[in-house]
């Protein structure tokens, strides 16, 4: 069986992954260049990925599984993008049951048939949508993002609205708050009710 690489395994965090005490799995490869990149190895080529099947990483991650099912935590997958890899999380899913809860952190700018996928499997999905001002989004991640607003938009309509948070960050010298605001209205008009609204850190001080 083909294994998928991970840039890291994060366990016992609180609050920063969904709901409860979850595990962060992180996987390598995203299809953005975000200029302000958190996990810039998730692309670049390194010699520290490590890699696991399914079945692997759910032994690997199952020593926690009294604290995800004490605090109705589980497994969030990173990266990196997640929904590059949509077979591996619906495998995963069939072994750990739904006693845990699975989350992705996603960009959705992948193909709708991983979104898809991903659908039928994870519980909650955390938007990185950067922007809907497709100048912006463009500047800041180096692609166009009509497949991520397309995808969002089938999504919404696909699973229940409170198992979609949207991330909407300000990010200096790309967006501003009349920026998020106008991208909250628009996603609001797709049927999305939750929204995380918080301001990038980065290295550059002005």
């Amino acid at each position: 069986m083909n294994k998928d690489a991970f840039i890291g395994i994060a366990r016992h965090r609180l609050g920063t992954d969904g709901q409860g005490v979850t595990t962060l799995a992180a996987f390598y490869g995203c299809p953005l260049r975000c200029k302000y990149c958190l996990n810039p190895h998730s692309w670049r080529e390194n010699d520290r990925l490590r890699h696991y099947t399914p079945a692997e990483l759910y032994e690997q991650l199952k020593i926690d599984q009294l604290y995800f099912i004490a605090t109705g935590g589980g497994v969030t997958f990173g990266g990196g993008e997640p929904l590059l890899r949509p077979e591996f999380l619906a495998e995963f899913r069939a072994l750990c049951g739904t006693a845990w809860r699975l989350c992705v952190e996603t960009s959705l700018a992948v193909p709708w048939s991983a979104v898809e996928t991903a659908a039928g499997c994870i519980d909650e999905f955390i938007v990185d949508c950067k922007d809907t001002n497709p100048v912006i989004y463009k500047a800041y991640t180096g692609k166009d993002n009509g497949e991520m607003l397309q995808n969002l938009q089938r999504l919404a309509k696909l699973i229940a609205p409170e198992r979609i948070i949207v991330r909407l960050p300000l990010i200096p010298d790309f967006n501003t708050d009349a920026d998020r605001d106008a991208s909250e209205a628009l996603l609001r008009s797709y049927g999305i009710e939750r929204f995380d609204r918080f301001v990038y850190k980065t290295n550059i001080d002005k």
